[in-house]
């Protein structure tokens, strides 16, 4: 009797059987003895759950359970926001003695901050008038004044800043965080990523997942949008109901499955099939997890107007409901890339954002989520103390601007484990250059890790028969700033 074609499809080969059978016999012989010698140790998850996104516990007890990482998106001006130099006003208009350092673009003399700055909190750190909402939380941020990245170049300083390598396709911060610790609300994505008005500059390799599976990947949302079936293309389905929607879904997974059955170890249809279960999830969740208008009305006002209002309030209500890891780009393109006009770029933009991440702050803190959130402000650099010259189709003969400056800026940190009302690290008395205590960015990510439970330097994914981690070969805690 002839076989029918599904059958024949489902047949083994002899090297396939060989293969399924032989090498799982081994793999759980090889498991076993791993196990016993204390070399294997598995992330354990929720019993009895077979999704990726389930919670799983770190390699030791955390400070923080979940990351917002707002990124100042161009580069802000460490020395016209967070980092005073009274020196340089003083020498205003003057050369400055020579740092050798090189830069993306030829410079000239010094350019004094156009901000006036003032003690803030109990700690009496300065802060500059742009962010005066901000630092009213002060003393509950860890000022790090001494960050480093690797070149004076937006794409490669963003992939180092977002991805940990400046070169190579690696997963994002965020899906690394995801692939570790899960996420608390399995109807919501776990690493999600808010840019208005479009994607940045290297687009979604911001936020990719790498070679890490397809599931952790970030979910990008325009924050432009208030409406929800804008806000996320095809929240609803206008033809079916959720029931119906179940059924179809219900047949797609048992046909993916056994599509996958055939192509074992295929993380991007894994991905696909876990996504298709996700989309049908978050119909209800996000719904109710991006409106706004469902927060009291003083709420709105303590956020105040605009989008990144709108984005901060609708994190602050997806960490309630669960999600692991946000990031909030403040603008599209470059927007705090201050090559000209920098007083009037740097004024407009910090006031589209003070008083919201202000009052993000202090609604956390209100709820009792400060202290196990861990709030990351940066960009991908800094910009030098000293004026930009005219450069031909850069910056339109004007000097009144700052160049890229990697070799010196500022991140902060609030909330999830870090000792506030600090500052670590300096640079120079002008700006150009850490000086005191240098963090490179590998610095910065090990420490997120470690504020989250994870040993960088064992928090590994093997791929092309290599264990890969965030920091790479490098990066150390800095464990000065974890309280």
């Amino acid at each position: 009797m002839g076989r029918t074609p599904f059958e024949m499809n489902n047949m083994l080969s002899r090297r396939q059987m060989l293969s399924r059978c032989g090498t799982g016999f081994g793999g759980l012989a090889l498991g076993s003895l791993l196990t016993q010698a204390g070399l294997l140790n598995p992330s354990p998850v929720l019993a009895n759950s077979s999704s990726p996104l389930a919670p799983k516990m770190p390699h030791f007890a955390p400070k923080a359970k979940r990351v917002v990482h707002l990124f100042m998106n161009g580069g802000a001006s460490h020395i016209d926001t967070f980092d005073p130099k009274p020196e340089l006003s003083k020498r205003h208009g003057q050369p400055l003695p020579s740092p050798n350092l090189s830069t993306e673009r030829p410079t000239g003399a010094a350019l004094g901050s156009p901000f006036k700055f003032q003690k803030y909190g109990q700690s009496g750190i300065e802060v500059s008038e742009l962010f005066k909402n901000t630092a009213e939380s002060i003393d509950e941020m860890c000022i790090i004044r001494s960050m480093q990245a690797d070149v004076p170049n937006h794409e490669p300083s963003l992939m180092l800043m977002n991805c940990g390598d400046a070169r190579q396709v690696r997963p994002a911060l965020g899906s690394w965080v995801v692939y570790g610790l899960g996420t608390e609300n399995q109807n919501l994505p776990g690493f999600i990523v808010m840019c208005p008005n479009g994607y940045p500059i290297a687009e979604t390799q911001n936020w990719q997942s790498g070679f890490l599976p397809g599931i952790y990947q970030g979910t990008y949302i325009d924050p432009k949008h208030t409406r929800i079936d804008q806000l996320i293309e095809h929240i609803e389905n206008k033809s079916v109901t959720l029931d119906e929607q179940r059924s179809q879904l219900d047949l797609l997974m048992q046909l993916n499955r056994q599509h996958a059955g055939q192509r074992p170890n295929d993380s991007l249809l894994e991905g696909r099939i876990q996504s298709f279960e996700l989309a049908y999830r978050m119909q209800i969740d996000a719904t109710d997890a991006f409106d706004v208008e469902r927060e009291p009305e003083y709420i709105r006002e303590m956020y105040g107007k605009g989008v990144h209002a709108r984005m901060l309030l609708q994190t602050r209500r997806l960490l309630e409901r669960g999600v692991r890891f946000v990031q909030l780009w403040h603008g599209e393109g470059q927007p705090w890339d201050a090559h000209d006009d920098l007083e009037e770029n740097h004024r407009r933009l910090a006031g589209q954002c003070d008083q919201a991440i202000g009052a993000f702050l202090k609604d956390l803190k209100a709820r009792g989520m400060l202290e196990d959130t861990l709030i990351v402000w940066v960009g991908e650099f800094g910009r030098t103390p000293t004026v930009e010259l005219p450069t031909p189709g850069a910056n339109a003969g004007k000097q009144n601007g700052r160049d890229h400056n990697h070799y010196g800026f500022t991140a902060w940190l609030a909330g999830g484990g870090v000792k506030g009302g600090t500052v670590y690290g300096a640079t120079d008395e002008f700006g150009f250059k850490a000086v005191e205590n240098p963090v490179h960015v590998h610095d910065l990510h090990a420490t997120i890790l470690h504020l989250l439970g994870f040993d960088h330097e064992k928090f590994t994914y093997q791929f092309a028969g290599r264990d890969f981690r965030l920091t790479d070969v490098h990066g150390k805690v800095v464990r000065e700033i974890v309280a």
